[in-house]
Formats: structure tokens, sequence, C-alpha cells
């Protein structure tokens, strides 16, 4: 269903791939994996026709069908959800737009090749899902939670999130033969993840999918794809058992790479003794080997992230309280929330996608008024907060460019080391933001939220982009942090083992 052959990308002196090869089969459920920036979204542009590679092929069979979720694809945004959903079923419609023709083309002229025609096409809509369009819309958006927005509500009336996820809807219910799916879980919570895991365990076709979600990934996947080294490697497997078979195999090009690299420095050493001695002939011979040798890769050292968010001592009981607090923007999104939460707890808000968790945070930022109500923290509070928007004022500008605007007195050394610390390594740290991976550019983020002294984090969906290493170092600054935390997030398993309780705020 798809063929990636000698696939090379390079962007600057960054070398993506080398020679990179992939075959996805009839009805593989396949995963992309591979740490941040490896290049996973780079190779799904390249198979949509997004970015053509430097070098390689990508095939795909003739007459199928591909669909591909893109979050930022244009949309007619005066249609209502319902409407927009309705074409996925667009071959339908007009099929029946092109019966309703023929039987009036055939009142004025009597032609029974037109009745035939009209029978053809309306044998073919009695066979396919048509007459169940309506049901099948509103099961698909009960399943991914739209129904609540309202189905006859406007396009141009939804959030980045909401949108998406109706975009994902329109995708699944057109069941094309082959799926694309970058990061498809960002935007849903865990009840909608849930369902989405059962509908694509069932899909017949065929997919390929990015997702930092190791669960959803577990569960959906029979092979998994893994770019490192700039190769790619196919398991077999879910993800559990491909990451065991590829440790394996990881140990194994080590000691490969380690083994060439002592052969060439030795050869080369000989080659520099005795080019221009009595052994020259013999040193030639030997240059002209190594010429032909076929160099590993190195293994890719990539910088670790080692977080830490700096605290400001602080002295009191509760760290926030509100009372009938309503927020939203036009209308309440909630029953007004009374909450108090004490100070050094760590507290998880989940509830379904568009309830109002981003709102709650930036309404306590003061980013968006409340409707009505009161919240109060005590003196001396500091909020250190991370925005799950990627939006960069100047997206030209390198992260170290972007910490020194914020940070004039801070040093060039200080900034790259805090980058540093964050997984970023010195070229990152100068490529401009909008070339940098969505887990990049959240560890940029991460590494600003390093730089500022607080008592209280506010953490709205930071797990979005970033690969499981880097999780990890975030869950354990996390941890070991001594204020106060609020974390919005979908993925339970990342938060359930350090918070004190969690807030369901449909609740």
């Amino acid at each position: 269903m798809l063929k990636l052959t000698n696939i090379s990308q390079q962007f600057g002196d960054k070398i993506l791939y080398q020679d990179l090869n992939l075959q996805v089969n009839k009805g593989e459920h396949v995963g992309l994996i591979g740490q941040n920036g490896a290049g996973k979204s780079t190779l799904i542009k390249i198979i949509t026709g997004e970015v053509l590679p430097d070098e390689g092929n990508v095939y795909f069979p003739p007459s199928m069908q591909l669909g591909y979720l893109d979050q930022y694809v244009e949309v007619d945004e005066n249609l209502t959800i319902m409407e927009f959903l309705q074409t996925a079923f667009q071959k339908d419609l007009d099929k029946e737009k092109q019966i309703n023709q023929l039987y009036i083309d055939y009142a004025e002229n009597m032609d029974d090749k037109l009745l035939n025609k009209a029978g053809e096409l309306q044998n073919q809509l009695d066979q396919g899902d048509f007459y169940q369009m309506d049901t099948l819309i509103h099961e698909m958006a009960t399943g991914l939670g739209i129904d609540v927005l309202g189905l006859d509500t406007s396009l141009k009336s939804l959030s980045g999130g909401q949108r998406s996820k109706v975009i994902l809807a329109k995708l699944l219910l057109e069941k094309p033969d082959t799926l694309i799916l970058d990061e498809p879980t960002n935007h849903l919570d865990d009840t909608h993840v849930e369902w989405l895991t059962e509908f694509l365990k069932n899909f017949d076709g065929t997919f390929l999918v990015i997702s930092h979600d190791r669960n959803f990934l577990n569960e959906i996947t029979t092979h998994i794809a893994d770019i490192e080294f700039g190769k790619l490697t196919k398991y077999t497997g879910n993800l559990d058992k491909s990451l065991k078979q590829k440790e394996v195999n990881r140990e194994s090009y080590i000691r490969n790479y380690e083994s060439q690299k002592k052969h060439i420095e030795k050869t080369e050493a000989y080659i520099r003794k005795y080019k221009a001695g009595s052994r020259s002939t013999m040193a030639k011979s030997r240059e002209k080997q190594l010429d032909k040798i076929e160099r590993l890769t190195p293994p890719d050292h990539a910088a670790k992230a080692n977080f830490n968010f700096p605290y400001r001592e602080i002295v009191t009981t509760l760290a926030l309280t509100t009372d009938e607090l309503s927020i939203g923007y036009e209308k309440p999104l909630l029953d007004p929330i009374n909450l108090t939460i004490r100070y050094g707890e760590k507290v998880a808000i989940k509830g379904f996608n568009g309830i109002g968790k981003s709102t709650l945070l930036k309404t306590l930022l003061g980013v968006i008024p409340s409707i009505s109500g009161e919240f109060a923290f005590p003196a001396k509070t500091s909020i250190s907060y991370f925005s799950q928007d990627l939006d960069w004022d100047s997206p030209m500008q390198s992260p170290l460019q972007y910490l020194s605007n914020l940070y004039p007195k801070a040093t060039i050394k200080d900034l790259r080391g805090q980058l540093s610390r964050a997984g970023l390594v010195n070229e990152l740290a100068q490529e401009p933001l909008k070339r940098l991976s969505g887990g990049e550019q959240t560890k940029v983020k991460l590494a600003q939220m390093t730089m500022d002294e607080s008592n209280f984090l506010m953490l709205d969906e930071p797990t979005n982009h970033i690969d499981h290493e880097t999780k990890e170092s975030l869950k354990e600054a996390i941890e070991k942090f001594p204020g106060t935390v609020i974390i919005v997030s979908h993925e339970q398993d990342f938060y359930e083992d350090f918070v004190d309780r969690i807030i369901d705020i449909a609740d």
C-alpha cells in the first residue's frame, strides 16, 4: 500500500535520513516512532507530497484512496459541523443528485438508457453506507466527543482543538484504504482516546500513525517503524515487542560501529605512515579498500533532557481558592466552580475536550476575564505556565535569540546551557523555531520555564509532542518541585504516579 525507496533528506547541515526504505502492506497498522527531531513529521509530509525528498521515490498503488489527517487543511468555515461531516459522503451525495437529474431527463425524452443508468447508481447507493449516513455521523460525533459542541455549530466558532477533532471525524467517516495520522490523540481526552483506540484496532484498512502516547500505540499497532541513525527499521509486533527487539539491534549496531571505527582509524594510521615509503603500494591498496567501505552512521547520542524548575520560597497553607467562579467567553462553559487547592498539592484536571480546562487556567492567569465569581492566590505567589499552543511571535528567531530577548542579562553560555539541559544541542539552538519539530519547540518552552523561579506550576498538555525519554525527565522534575502543581493532560499514565488528586472538571 506504500513503498519508500532510498529516501534521503537534509536540512542545512542536519541529515535526517540516508537511503531510508519502508514497505507497508495491506492491512498493516504501523506506528512511526523516533526521538524528537528524528524526522517523523517530515517523513509524513514526504509521503503526502507536501515535501519533495532530496533523493528517492514514494510509491502508492494507482487506485488507492489515501486519507491524511491535516489539522491545518482549509475548510469552508460557514458550514456547520453536520454539513462538514456530510461531505465525507460527497461521492454518494453526487450520485443522488445524478439520479434525480436522470429521472428529470427521462420524464422529458423517455430514453430507457437513462432509467438503466439511474438503476445502476441506485444499486450502488443501496449497497453502500449512504442511507446510514446520519447514524454513522452521530456515532462518530459521540465517539470523538463532538456531539457536545452541537452539530449545528458553525466551524468558524470552533477552537483549534475542536476543529482538529471534526477534521479527524470526517477523515474516519471517509474510510480510505490507507490512513496517515500525525498525533491523532493530541486533542482528545481519555474517554475519546479509548474510543479511537477501539476504532483503529478494528479498522480493516492500513494505517501509518505518529504518536507519543505509548499505551495508545501499544494497543493499535501490528508493526513499528523506527527512525534512528538516519535509517528506518521496521519491526513486527506492537510497541513493547518492537522496543525489546530494537534494544537488541541497537546494541549490535553500536558494537559494529565501534568495531568499524577502530578498523578505519587503524587503516588510516597505516596509510599515513607508509604512503610515501617502501610500503606505498600496500598503503594505496588499503586506501582504495577504505574508500569502498559503507561507513555506518554514528549513533545518535541525543542530549537527554534534564529539567529543574527553580523554586521561590513562600509561606502559606492554601495555594488557590475559587468562589462561584464562572469561566467561558460569551457564556459560561461550566457551572460555577468552588475549588480549594492546598499549598504543595499536585493536582490533575481532567474532563472531555472543550469543557474548559485550558479556559480555567487562562482565567486564573488573567489571560481572559472571568464571567463572574472570584479566585484568590496568596501574596508572593509566582506562577510558571506552560501553554500547549506552539505559537511564536517571531517564528524565524532561533531558540537562542528567543531566550536572549526574554532574558537580556543572561549570558549566551548560560542560555546554551539551559537549552542543552532541555535536550536541544548547539545546532538546534540556532535553527529557526518554525523549522524545529513539535517536540523540539516544546523543549524550548520548557527551557524557558527553567529560567524563572516559581512556587506554582500550571501545565497545559505538556506531553503532546515529546518523546518517552523527555516525558520521564519532565515527570521527575514535577515530582521534585516543592511547590503547587496543576496539570492538564490526556495521558493519565503520565501524571497518575505523582498527583495527590484528580479533579474531573465536569463534576
